[in-house]
């Protein structure tokens, strides 16, 4: 062991005359220990809450949205095309619009989607939501019964409507008549379907309906978009700025990180102010730090002096303190990391916090915390080097004193 850590570590270990030291090196361990432990803690928690967030926007959405300048005249061939794509493994078309729909206890202003059931699940977690009902309801019929549309579960419960009653959508799009102008078009659907997607905007004002169903309603003879679904969501910016490339300029493209980019942005920046802000504790137990080591420099100056005399040099006396400031960095954030990674895995082990509020918008009944390696290595190396650096200044001190003048007044 060299003889600057023997020193060092014998500072610590050893009784002192005025204990008001060992006090503070004890309160400067503790700090550092609770603002890591915090700090860890809350990079869980909105690691958590945006990965939760994430999954369920993107189970009820595709990854890329395309577009054509052209039109999408035949979508089977469009689909073809695009599944060649590298990285793509879903394909769907899709018509989105807005309707009024009434049932006979309320009315509710509604954004349907016009899909095909076959190729739907490729893209979007639609058929693992479903509530009651199956997604084969939605192909078009050959009798006299009215066509079906699937409800978001809340949207349900506002309409007070189940499967098998029929609701009434008023669409925009309609007839124009020469005595009356346009004239909104008015159809009867019949509830096939609920489906629950967690996510509060979707499950509250959402429907599917079969694409050709759409089609009418709409007054379109196309699809409007090709939804699809990529192997990896963090490649999907790349896959989308690749569609034009590869298939031509007519393709305009979306991806989930476009669409969603304000909402993240502000969660980022929600994650960066909760860590900035924890992390002034481990500042607050650094200073701690500098206060003890300046005192134990004022108590053990005939000590140094003695080891300057004995041969050691300024060099290694100042080793001695930061090696000693190090240490009580490096044991607060040990103990630190290890309780925050600790609490946060029973934290979402047995969902212990729960806020029911939430769920009225997220559907979910507890926060869960999801801690990343980058974000506990982050914390431990920005925590150590915080450590490190207040130990600068006490050191040099302790290096510039001259033996004479320890010996003198010591």
């Amino acid at each position: 062991m060299p003889f600057e850590l023997q020193i060092a570590l014998r500072y610590l270990l050893a009784k002192r005359q005025q204990a008001f030291i060992s006090i503070i090196s004890l309160v400067s361990t503790l700090g550092v220990t609770v603002g890591v432990m915090a700090l860890i803690i809350a990079l869980a928690l909105m690691t958590g809450l945006q990965s939760e967030l994430r999954d369920r926007i993107l189970g009820s959405t595709a990854h890329i949205f395309v577009f054509k300048s052209t039109g999408i005249e035949d979508y089977q061939a469009e689909i073809a095309s695009l599944r060649t794509v590298p990285r793509v493994v879903g394909a769907a078309p899709a018509i989105i619009g807005r309707a009024l729909a009434s049932s006979p206890s309320a009315d509710a202003f509604i954004s349907f989607k016009g899909i095909d059931p076959a190729l739907e699940a490729s893209v979007t977690e639609i058929e693992k939501s479903i509530v009651s009902g199956k997604l084969t309801d939605l192909h078009p019929r050959e009798d006299a019964t009215h066509d079906g549309i699937f409800l978001g579960q809340d949207l349900a419960k506002q309409l007070a409507v189940g499967v098998g009653d029929t609701i009434t959508v008023l669409t925009p799009q309609g007839t124009l008549n020469p005595f009356t102008g346009m004239m909104p078009r008015s159809r009867t659907l019949r509830v096939t379907g609920i489906f629950h997607l967690g996510l509060y905007e979707i499950d509250n004002t959402w429907g599917f309906v079969n694409l050709d169903v759409a089609k009418r309603l709409m007054n379109k003879s196309q699809p409007e978009l090709i939804e699809l679904a990529v192997d990896d969501i963090n490649a999907a910016p790349d896959v989308a700025a690749a569609i034009p490339r590869l298939l031509g300029d007519r393709y305009v493209t979306q991806d989930w990180t476009t669409m969603n980019r304000t909402l993240f942005e502000a969660l980022w920046l929600e994650k960066m102010a909760i860590s900035v802000t924890i992390g002034l504790i481990v500042m607050v137990a650094a200073l701690n730090i500098v206060a003890s080591l300046v005192l134990l420099v004022m108590e053990k100056s005939a000590d140094i002096a003695i080891l300057k005399t004995m041969g050691a040099s300024s060099r290694s006396v100042m080793y001695i303190f930061m090696l000693q400031g190090l240490v009580i960095g490096m044991i607060g954030t040990a103990l630190g990391a290890g309780a925050g990674v600790g609490i946060s895995w029973v934290m979402n082990r047995y969902q212990l916090l729960r806020v029911p509020g939430m769920g009225e918008v997220y559907q979910i009944s507890y926060v869960p915390f999801t801690l990343l390696p980058l974000d506990v290595l982050v914390v431990i190396v920005m925590a150590v080097l915080i450590c490190f650096v207040a130990t600068i200044y006490p050191s040099r001190q302790a290096a510039k004193l001259k033996p004479v003048e320890a010996l003198r007044y010591g």
